[in-house]
Protein backbone atom coordinates (compact mmCIF):
# COMPACT_ATOMS: atom_id res chain seq x y z
CA UNK A 1 0.00 0.00 0.00
CA UNK A 2 2.85 2.42 0.66
CA UNK A 3 5.36 1.54 -1.78
CA UNK A 4 6.62 4.32 -3.66
CA UNK A 5 4.26 6.27 -1.33
CA UNK A 6 5.89 9.89 -0.32
CA UNK A 7 3.04 11.03 1.78
CA UNK A 8 0.12 9.90 3.44
CA UNK A 9 -3.03 12.34 3.69
CA UNK A 10 -5.53 11.81 6.65
CA UNK A 11 -8.80 13.01 7.52
CA UNK A 12 -9.58 13.85 10.57
CA UNK A 13 -13.13 12.68 12.45
CA UNK A 14 -13.93 9.57 12.15
CA UNK A 15 -10.42 8.21 10.46
CA UNK A 16 -7.80 9.12 12.92
CA UNK A 17 -9.97 10.44 15.87
CA UNK A 18 -13.45 8.87 17.08
CA UNK A 19 -15.35 11.95 16.63
CA UNK A 20 -18.42 11.00 15.15
CA UNK A 21 -20.82 11.14 17.70
CA UNK A 22 -19.91 14.13 18.55
CA UNK A 23 -21.57 16.06 15.65
CA UNK A 24 -24.85 13.62 15.81
CA UNK A 25 -25.48 14.76 19.62
CA UNK A 26 -25.27 18.35 18.13
CA UNK A 27 -27.47 17.81 15.59
CA UNK A 28 -30.04 16.09 18.05
CA UNK A 29 -29.38 18.74 20.78
CA UNK A 30 -29.59 22.03 18.08
CA UNK A 31 -32.61 21.06 16.24
CA UNK A 32 -34.07 20.02 19.58
CA UNK A 33 -34.09 23.86 20.46
CA UNK A 34 -36.31 24.78 17.67
CA UNK A 35 -38.61 21.50 18.98
CA UNK A 36 -37.44 19.50 15.52
CA UNK A 37 -35.85 15.87 15.61
CA UNK A 38 -33.39 15.19 13.43
CA UNK A 39 -34.41 13.33 10.03
CA UNK A 40 -32.49 9.61 10.12
CA UNK A 41 -31.06 10.61 6.61
CA UNK A 42 -29.10 13.59 7.93
CA UNK A 43 -25.97 12.64 8.13
CA UNK A 44 -26.08 11.44 4.54
CA UNK A 45 -26.75 14.51 3.63
CA UNK A 46 -23.98 16.84 5.18
CA UNK A 47 -21.25 14.60 4.21
CA UNK A 48 -18.52 16.08 3.71
CA UNK A 49 -19.95 19.42 4.07
CA UNK A 50 -18.08 22.07 5.68
CA UNK A 51 -19.66 23.60 9.33
CA UNK A 52 -20.34 26.97 7.13
CA UNK A 53 -22.28 24.40 4.03
CA UNK A 54 -23.57 22.90 7.20
CA UNK A 55 -25.59 25.88 8.14
CA UNK A 56 -26.59 26.76 4.88
CA UNK A 57 -28.48 23.12 4.70
CA UNK A 58 -29.58 23.41 7.43
CA UNK A 59 -30.89 26.93 7.18
CA UNK A 60 -33.11 25.61 3.81
CA UNK A 61 -34.32 22.71 5.32
CA UNK A 62 -35.58 23.68 8.62
CA UNK A 63 -37.58 26.83 10.39
CA UNK A 64 -34.25 28.04 12.16
CA UNK A 65 -33.90 31.72 13.84
CA UNK A 66 -30.63 31.61 14.16
CA UNK A 67 -28.30 33.40 10.95
CA UNK A 68 -25.23 30.98 9.44
CA UNK A 69 -22.67 32.61 11.05
CA UNK A 70 -24.52 32.09 14.40
CA UNK A 71 -24.85 28.16 13.52
CA UNK A 72 -21.36 27.81 13.42
CA UNK A 73 -20.47 29.80 16.04
CA UNK A 74 -22.89 27.68 18.12
CA UNK A 75 -21.65 24.47 16.95
CA UNK A 76 -18.08 25.30 17.50
CA UNK A 77 -18.54 26.01 21.20
CA UNK A 78 -20.98 22.85 21.83
CA UNK A 79 -18.39 20.89 20.35
CA UNK A 80 -15.12 22.60 21.68
CA UNK A 81 -14.82 21.14 25.23
CA UNK A 82 -15.76 17.37 23.72
CA UNK A 83 -12.94 17.76 21.39
CA UNK A 84 -10.38 18.58 23.94
CA UNK A 85 -11.50 16.40 26.61
CA UNK A 86 -13.13 13.77 25.73
CA UNK A 87 -12.90 12.53 21.92
CA UNK A 88 -9.77 9.33 21.89
CA UNK A 89 -7.57 8.28 18.81
CA UNK A 90 -8.43 5.54 16.48
CA UNK A 91 -7.34 2.41 17.70
CA UNK A 92 -3.25 1.94 16.92
CA UNK A 93 -3.93 4.97 15.11
CA UNK A 94 -0.92 6.74 16.91
CA UNK A 95 1.63 3.43 16.62
CA UNK A 96 0.60 4.07 12.99
CA UNK A 97 1.88 7.63 12.96
CA UNK A 98 4.82 6.36 14.75
CA UNK A 99 5.50 3.80 11.80
CA UNK A 100 4.95 6.78 8.99
CA UNK A 101 7.12 9.32 11.19
CA UNK A 102 10.43 6.62 11.38
CA UNK A 103 9.72 5.68 7.94
CA UNK A 104 10.95 9.57 7.18
CA UNK A 105 6.94 9.35 5.16
CA UNK A 106 5.29 13.23 5.26
CA UNK A 107 2.16 13.55 6.72
CA UNK A 108 -0.91 15.95 6.28
CA UNK A 109 -4.59 16.40 7.55
CA UNK A 110 -7.29 18.00 4.96
CA UNK A 111 -10.92 17.91 6.97
CA UNK A 112 -14.11 19.22 6.45
CA UNK A 113 -13.86 21.12 10.17
CA UNK A 114 -12.71 23.67 11.67
CA UNK A 115 -9.14 24.67 12.27
CA UNK A 116 -9.64 25.48 16.14
CA UNK A 117 -11.28 22.16 16.44
CA UNK A 118 -8.77 20.23 14.62
CA UNK A 119 -5.88 21.93 16.37
CA UNK A 120 -7.67 21.33 20.14
CA UNK A 121 -8.28 17.89 19.45
CA UNK A 122 -4.46 17.00 17.96
CA UNK A 123 -2.98 18.86 20.62
CA UNK A 124 -4.55 17.46 23.65
CA UNK A 125 -3.67 13.85 21.87
CA UNK A 126 -0.52 14.77 21.45
CA UNK A 127 -0.23 14.45 17.94
CA UNK A 128 -0.13 17.74 16.27
CA UNK A 129 3.38 17.37 15.58
CA UNK A 130 3.20 14.68 13.53
CA UNK A 131 1.74 16.30 10.86
CA UNK A 132 3.77 18.57 8.62
CA UNK A 133 0.47 20.83 7.52
CA UNK A 134 -3.39 20.90 8.52
CA UNK A 135 -5.64 22.45 5.93
CA UNK A 136 -9.25 23.01 6.39
CA UNK A 137 -12.14 23.30 3.52
CA UNK A 138 -12.38 26.44 4.64
CA UNK A 139 -9.26 27.22 2.63
CA UNK A 140 -10.70 25.86 -0.51
CA UNK A 141 -13.15 26.76 -3.00
CA UNK A 142 -15.16 23.29 -2.65
CA UNK A 143 -15.34 20.79 -0.42
CA UNK A 144 -15.14 16.96 -0.34
CA UNK A 145 -16.20 15.43 -2.72
CA UNK A 146 -14.22 18.15 -4.40
CA UNK A 147 -10.27 17.23 -4.77
CA UNK A 148 -9.33 20.45 -3.79
CA UNK A 149 -8.43 19.82 0.05
CA UNK A 150 -5.90 17.14 -0.76
CA UNK A 151 -4.30 18.80 -3.85
CA UNK A 152 -3.53 21.63 -1.56
CA UNK A 153 -2.39 19.37 1.17
CA UNK A 154 -0.12 17.72 -1.48
CA UNK A 155 1.31 21.03 -2.14
CA UNK A 156 1.84 22.16 0.64
CA UNK A 157 3.99 19.24 1.09
CA UNK A 158 5.41 19.63 -1.78
CA UNK A 159 4.27 15.87 -3.24
CA UNK A 160 2.97 14.88 -6.68
CA UNK A 161 -0.86 13.75 -6.02
CA UNK A 162 0.41 10.27 -7.11
CA UNK A 163 2.65 9.71 -4.71
CA UNK A 164 -0.02 10.27 -1.74
CA UNK A 165 -2.49 7.15 -0.15
CA UNK A 166 -5.67 8.87 1.44
CA UNK A 167 -6.92 7.54 4.35
CA UNK A 168 -10.95 8.58 4.78
CA UNK A 169 -13.76 7.17 6.60
CA UNK A 170 -16.59 8.22 4.48
CA UNK A 171 -17.23 7.93 0.67
CA UNK A 172 -17.13 11.95 -0.24
CA UNK A 173 -13.60 11.91 1.72
CA UNK A 174 -13.05 8.89 -0.64
CA UNK A 175 -13.95 10.32 -4.02
CA UNK A 176 -12.17 13.31 -2.98
CA UNK A 177 -8.97 11.79 -3.18
CA UNK A 178 -9.64 9.49 -6.27
CA UNK A 179 -10.21 12.82 -8.10
CA UNK A 180 -7.04 14.11 -6.75
CA UNK A 181 -5.76 11.13 -8.29
CA UNK A 182 -4.09 9.52 -5.19
CA UNK A 183 -4.57 5.99 -3.36
CA UNK A 184 -7.25 5.73 -1.53
CA UNK A 185 -7.63 3.94 1.82
CA UNK A 186 -11.02 3.35 3.42
CA UNK A 187 -11.29 2.81 6.84
CA UNK A 188 -13.74 1.42 9.55
CA UNK A 189 -16.06 3.65 11.53
CA UNK A 190 -18.78 2.32 13.93
CA UNK A 191 -20.67 5.60 12.77
CA UNK A 192 -20.73 4.64 8.81
CA UNK A 193 -20.99 1.23 9.54
CA UNK A 194 -23.63 0.79 6.96
CA UNK A 195 -21.54 2.34 3.91
CA UNK A 196 -18.91 -0.09 4.82
CA UNK A 197 -19.17 -2.36 2.09
CA UNK A 198 -19.55 1.81 -0.53
CA UNK A 199 -16.58 2.13 0.70
CA UNK A 200 -14.91 -0.86 0.60
CA UNK A 201 -16.31 -0.79 -3.75
CA UNK A 202 -14.93 3.02 -3.64
CA UNK A 203 -10.98 2.29 -2.52
CA UNK A 204 -8.16 1.13 -3.45
CA UNK A 205 -7.71 -0.59 0.01
CA UNK A 206 -10.20 -1.01 3.00
CA UNK A 207 -9.16 -1.34 6.70
CA UNK A 208 -10.91 -1.98 9.87
CA UNK A 209 -8.40 -0.89 12.18
CA UNK A 210 -4.77 0.45 11.64
CA UNK A 211 -3.46 -2.20 13.49
CA UNK A 212 -4.04 -4.18 10.14
CA UNK A 213 -0.78 -2.19 8.35
CA UNK A 214 0.95 -2.60 11.74
CA UNK A 215 1.02 -6.44 10.95
CA UNK A 216 1.51 -6.61 8.02
CA UNK A 217 4.95 -4.88 8.11
CA UNK A 218 5.52 -7.00 10.98
CA UNK A 219 4.99 -9.82 8.38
Amino acid sequence: MLHGKKAVLFDLDGTLIDSMWVWSEIDKEYLGRFKLEPPKDLATKIEGMTLLETAYYFKEQFPITDSVDEMVTIWNEMAYDKYKNHIPLKPYAKDFLDFLKKKKIKMGIGTSNSLELTKVALQSLGIIDYFQTIQTASNVCAGKPAPDIYLLVAKELKVKPEECIVFEDVPSGILAGKRANMTTCGVYDQWSKELTEKKKDMADYYIHSYKELLMSKEK
